[in-house]
């Protein structure tokens, strides 16, 4: 679906006072600065299979490490440039020799080097004067360019820099040779009109195309990239989900989809892949992003709100300022004590249960009753509801029925599941060792149904209902295919290894009743 037009006229407007480029490249930064991210760590094999999603999502420039870190920096960068990848492939290298050669050593297309100016730095990290440092980024410019590669120099903590010194080093790597110039917000101190107003002063001085590199600290990394690309900076360094060094780096996504949506800037990404490249990013990093996180989050496109869920059924451009297909996800109706009709009437169609007005309005009330003691409503509960109002409904037909599952366990055992079900009529029996009970039973069910293989587990959730030892588990689990589709099940035993086992075949048995 085509969400032009949805944009407010007033940002059509602002966008003619802007020195907009015609065009921005992305630096992506993803293995190099989002690495950086606290407990992550890429293998040289994840490095190239990211640098492969990256390629497939459109990415001009893919910056693959700082070869001079270690073995398996250099080997990762060595496997991504001779890949075949479409990208520009660059390496990191401080201004010293060493670095620049083994970054150029690996075969990469670019090489970024860098150096702090900023006072702060120069002082109590180098230890170098203005002077000899200036001396030093000439120098490791012009080492560069005699191996002929591209090269992109950053001033570390530019913005902290002064302001006629920075124009110095800039203009005095142009005139040996760089490519392109990087202006790094290192500890994230600027604020946009600052960015804005940085961006016109260097512009004023050097004719090479401008990057920007954003930090998070204070929650203005995409606001600053924007704020730069407004007064016309050509390139943006950024990270998927935002990934990196302490609040981390810009975040892709953000950038992509606000130049698009709200500038009409085009970069060269797939957007249709966003959501893809986020999961990846998720699952090798282990970094879980919130489910509000903006355009890729698993509630960026979820409405519960009455007035919106209507609106949003109606028309999707009434809540919705871009179409969750543009960037590969889904549009999902909660419901909750917030909950309106039309949401409640939309749920039931799909399920293919007819109530009458009175009936709607009846149920909506048992939900939102629901609701207001913190529960999560699933279609489980829906349909419970629905029950209770209208009469038996006609029995679920359910791919997936558990016969027996049993869990072996103890301080000197490893935990042990065995799984028996029927999938459509075929018995299937199978088992698992897991880190824990319920990890055991969980891989025991994939282990015996390789159909839902591409069935990822984003959420699992324990609540005990009761008190005291024998307590009633609810678990519930949130399971999204293959189509970023998610399925919300519920399962209640007094074991809380049977209640996970039931709410993932119930999660499972929704997955199948969608295909028909």
């Amino acid at each position: 679906m085509n969400n032009k037009g949805y944009i407010s006229k007033f940002t059509e407007a602002y966008k003619e006072k802007l020195k907009l480029p015609d065009r921005v490249k992305i630096f992506d930064t993803t293995l190099r600065d989002g690495e950086g991210t606290p407990g992550v760590s890429f293998t040289p094999e994840q490095k190239l299979l990211i640098a492969r999603q990256l390629d497939k999502l459109g990415v001009d420039i893919i910056e693959a490490g700082s070869p001079i870190s270690s073995k398996g920096e250099r080997k990762a960068a060595e496997k991504i440039a001779g890949a075949g990848l479409n990208a520009e492939i660059c390496a990191l290298a401080r201004c010293v020799g060493e670095d620049i050669e083994t970054a150029i050593g690996c075969g990469v297309d670019s090489a970024h080097i860098y150096l702090a100016t900023s006072d702060i730095h120069l002082k109590h990290k180098l230890g170098l004067t203005r002077e000899e440092a200036l001396e030093k980024a000439v120098e490791s410019v012009e080492m560069a360019k005699d191996h002929d590669v591209i090269v992109e120099f950053s001033a570390e903590d530019a913005t902290r820099t002064d302001l006629d010194y920075l124009k110095e080093i800039y203009g005095a790597v142009e005139e040996v040779g760089a490519n392109r110039i990087n202006i790094p917000d290192t500890v994230g101190v600027a604020a946009p009109e600052a960015m804005r107003k940085l961006i016109g002063e260097i512009k004023e001085v050097v004719e090479l195309p401008i990057s920007v590199h954003c930090h998070d600290d204070f929650g203005l990394a995409v606001s600053n990239t924007l704020a730069s690309i407004e007064a016309g900076c050509e390139q943006t360094h950024v990270t998927i989900n935002g990934l990196g060094e302490r609040a981390g780096n810009a975040s892709l996504e953000e950038v992509v989809m606000g130049l698009r949506a709200l500038y009409g800037i085009k970069p060269n990404i797939q957007t249709e892949f966003l959501v893809e490249a986020s999961d990846l990013i998720e699952r090798i990093s282990g970094i879980t992003i919130p489910p509000n996180k903006a355009i890729v989050g698993d509630n960026a496109f979820a409405h519960e709100t009455g007035v919106h869920a209507h609106g949003v059924v109606k028309f999707p451009g009434t809540y919705e300022p871009i179409s969750p297909e543009s960037v590969g996800h889904r549009r999902r109706l909660d419901l909750g004590k917030l909950t309106g009709k039309h949401s409640v009437e939309k749920q039931l169609e799909d399920m293919g249960i007819e109530v009458s007005p009175k009936q709607v309005k009846d149920i909506t009330k048992e939900i939102r009753k629901l609701g207001d003691k913190g529960k999560r409503v699933t279609d489980a509960d829906l349909r419970a509801i629905t029950e209770s109002i209208v009469g038996e409904l006609p029995e679920e037909e359910k791919a997936v029925e558990l016969k027996e599952a049993t869990v072996t366990t103890g301080s000197t055992v490893t935990p042990t599941s065995s799984i028996r079900l029927s999938f459509k009529g075929d018995e299937r029996v199978g088992s698992a060792t897991g880190v824990g009970p319920v990890d055991a039973a969980i891989k025991a069910l994939r282990n015996v149904m390789s159909e839902i293989a591409t069935l990822s587990l984003k959420e699992y959730h324990l609540d005990a209902i009761t008190g005291g030892s024998d307590a009633l588990a609810d678990v519930t689990v949130k399971l999204k295919d293959e189509n970023n589709n998610l399925y919300i099940a519920k399962g209640v035993r007094d074991d809380v290894v049977l209640a996970s086992v039931e709410a993932m075949v119930n999660g499972i048995n929704k997955y199948f009743a969608s295909k028909k």
